[in-house]
């Protein structure tokens, strides 16, 4: 097997994602659900672009987020989070995020623990909380709480992870 191009860098990576999308598709129809979508991927592009967070990727209604340092994403979030309220999009937003060593694979694509950490978190997020990885403690912004909820299993890893539920900081 060859081998593709493939850089170790530090990042910080959030996944978020409409909690109940399809649900709410099923319910009050596609053209509700694209509406929604659009308004909820402007929110993103427009927040991401203020703050200096990169939109790694799109994921039907959710998004893989990455930063270059910590701060930056969490602000990014609260205010993600504050302007889907403000446009009273009807579905609460599920978050998670970890920070270490990623691969940048190709150029374009990051693969690694830490992706897969976030990734994981935010399918076991509730609507509305923003779960991190405990070593993400040392890098939050002033403002930023975080309630400490030990070690739990997280699917697709052997050990346990220490978890933080984040109460996101105010810009």
């Amino acid at each position: 097997m060859g081998s593709g191009s493939a850089t170790r860098v530090a990042r910080t990576i959030a996944f978020i994602d409409l909690s109940g999308f399809t649900g709410h598709t099923d319910t009050a129809g596609d053209d509700t659900a694209v509406e929604i979508l659009a308004l909820f991927r402007r929110i993103v592009r427009d927040v991401c672009s203020r703050h200096g967070v990169r939109i790694a990727k799109w994921l039907g209604d959710g998004a893989m987020l990455i930063s270059v340092e910590t701060e930056p994403i969490l602000y990014a979030l609260r205010s993600i989070v504050d302007q889907t309220t403000a446009a009273e999009i009807p579905l609460g937003l599920r978050t998670g995020v970890a920070a270490g060593q990623v691969i940048l694979f190709e150029g374009d694509d990051y693969i690694g623990k830490s992706v897969n950490l976030a990734a994981r978190l935010c399918d076991a997020a509730d609507p509305g909380q923003v779960l991190a990885e405990a070593s993400i403690l040392a890098k939050l912004p002033p403002g930023t709480a975080a309630a400490q909820l030990g070690s739990r299993e997280v699917a697709g890893f052997g050990e346990p992870v220490g978890l933080v539920d984040l109460a996101l900081p105010v810009s």
